[in-house]
């Protein structure tokens, strides 16, 4: 059997007007053979409207309210969807994340999948041309509606291609992968194929093209993984194991987090418990941290590291209660400042990388705060309103 997963996200399906092109290019597909598993997010904005109506009704609700509400946007896409494909002729089955057999742990907001039961949908994919599936949720071992967090949907997808052992396109409304942001950088260079490693790099240090959970899937269980622009010809991003450039380029993309808090905790004392009872409280709280750096000297110990901006209000909740056991404790949390990383493998075997961007930014008057490396990526804090011109000049630096 020819069959696929297909993942299209809000924008892909922000209207009926747009599922209906998408549903019209599905019944192609079916016509020439092929069986489709189809993962969708919620239309448009429904995510957030419906976040800002819990906003009007309580400061604190229970995760588990938050998630049931939150999946009924995907479960919105999956019936419009389905129904437009039976009116083309589609055989089509519709189908909660439930439904479909995901199994989740951890919080009902950021959960992970443990399992897919898979035979659901192939008994399904058996009678229906189409299974359409929410993208985005799941349910835990005590039968609770869960929601798998940012970018939950292309994890449900690859995850689904995973446990079904056939290739995965994701769909969006952008082209494909660019070496940088072309909206800071119009001269970035398109990118048709690129590592899982790479990838995974980028996505984790703000490229927001997919989500990094989802490549670390596709790695593990070598799914190729085809991201391409919804209902376009243009030939997308090919991420996989090998690829077949020849020579790698020093480095293949920069990156760039606008939406992080950077944090510097102060204690006078050499032998403080800090680290420790945050890391437990990042721990309770579900929250990731990066960039850390850990300075004990005689005049104490210096912890900093990077957030993410949409877990302020955790990050909120974490520094008040460990300001109650470390009274002598000094904040500095900083929202005026941005993260920018240049990414590639080719740093693996060359050398003069990290130099030639420490004196680029030098001699651009680009200070930066805080620098963190890994075997193909560097990374910068600085400040915010610095953050275009660091791109553009690295890029030209780097020629990408």
């Amino acid at each position: 059997m020819d069959a696929k997963v297909l993942k299209f996200g809000g924008s892909s399906v922000g209207g009926f007007d747009k599922i209906r092109i998408i549903a019209e290019q599905l019944q192609e597909r079916i016509q020439s053979g092929e069986k489709l598993i189809v993962v969708v997010s919620a239309m448009g904005r429904t995510t957030d409207e419906l976040l800002t109506n819990i906003n009007t009704l309580s400061s604190a609700p229970k995760e588990d309210h938050v998630a049931l509400l939150l999946t009924t946007g995907e479960q919105q896409t999956i019936s419009y969807l389905s129904i437009i494909l039976e009116n083309l002729g589609v055989r089509t089955k519709a189908m909660t994340g439930y439904q479909a057999g995901i199994k989740t742990f951890g919080g009902h907001m950021k959960s992970r999948i443990a399992n897919i039961d898979q035979h659901a949908i192939e008994s399904s994919l058996a009678s229906y041309d189409v299974v359409v599936i929410a993208g985005f949720q799941g349910v835990n071992g005590e039968g609770e509606i869960t929601t798998l967090g940012r970018g939950g949907s292309d994890t449900t997808a690859v995850a689904l291609a995973a446990r079904c052992n056939i290739p995965c396109e994701i769909y969006t409304d952008v082209e494909g992968l660019y070496a940088t942001d072309p909206r800071l950088y119009s001269a970035a260079s398109r990118i048709y194929e690129i590592n899982y490693d790479e990838m995974m790099e980028m996505s984790a240090l703000g490229a927001g093209v997919l989500e990094t959970r989802c490549i670390e899937i596709a790695k593990n269980h070598s799914i190729p993984l085809y991201l391409g622009q919804t209902s376009s010809e243009k030939k997308g991003t090919w991420i996989m194991q090998e690829t077949e450039i020849i020579e790698r380029k020093a480095v293949t993309g920069i990156a760039l987090d606008s939406n992080m808090m950077h944090v510097t905790l102060y204690e006078p004392r050499q032998d403080s418990t800090l680290i420790f009872d945050l890391f437990k409280q990042f721990d309770s709280h579900e929250v990731n941290i990066d960039m850390i750096s850990q300075v004990i000297n005689s005049g104490g110990f210096q912890l900093s590291f990077t957030v993410k901006g949409t877990d302020a209000l955790q990050l909120h909740e974490i520094l008040e209660s460990i300001e109650e056991m470390h009274r002598e404790m000094v904040t500095e949390v900083r929202t005026d400042r941005a993260k920018v990383s240049i990414i590639g493998s080719g740093m693996r075997d060359m050398t003069g990388v990290a130099s030639k961007a420490f004196i680029s930014l030098h001699q651009s008057d680009i200070p930066f705060y805080q620098t963190t490396t890994s075997e193909i990526s560097i990374s910068y804090v600085i400040d915010k309103k610095n953050e275009t011109r660091a791109v553009e000049m690295l890029a030209g630096k780097f020629n990408i």
